[in-house]
């Protein structure tokens, strides 16, 4: 998959949550506006208030930069150890675990 395919897929898949971001928001807009009929108020919610344009908009983009992101972080040779399931360089067990597991030789009183 090259890098444009890549980008257009993390696009789709933040218009996607977008779309359900934006349908949650317009739930909740729709009901004020009925519980505002029935209280026969004046004034109606306004829309501008649950839909923002351009914090949506920004997270499409995001989306889109979303494989070149994970590209950049999976070149870091210590998450491709990690994927690999290779162990960090110093990350074993402690010297006297090792020692108690090789047969007690920490509860020992070593003397010069």
């Amino acid at each position: 998959m090259d890098w444009a395919e890549a980008a257009g897929y993390g696009a789709v898949g933040g218009v996607l949550v977008e779309l359900l971001v934006a349908n949650g928001r317009l739930l909740a807009w729709q009901a004020d506006r009925h519980r505002a009929r029935s209280e026969k108020r004046r004034r109606m919610p306004r829309l501008r208030t649950y839909i923002d344009p351009p914090s949506d908009i920004a997270a499409v983009a995001a989306g889109a930069s979303a494989p070149a992101m994970l590209r950049q972080i999976g070149s870091f040779t210590s998450v491709q150890g990690l994927i690999r399931g290779e162990e960090a360089a110093g990350a074993g067990p402690p010297a006297a675990e090792e020692a108690v597991e090789s047969g007690g030789a920490a509860d020992r009183e070593v003397r010069p």
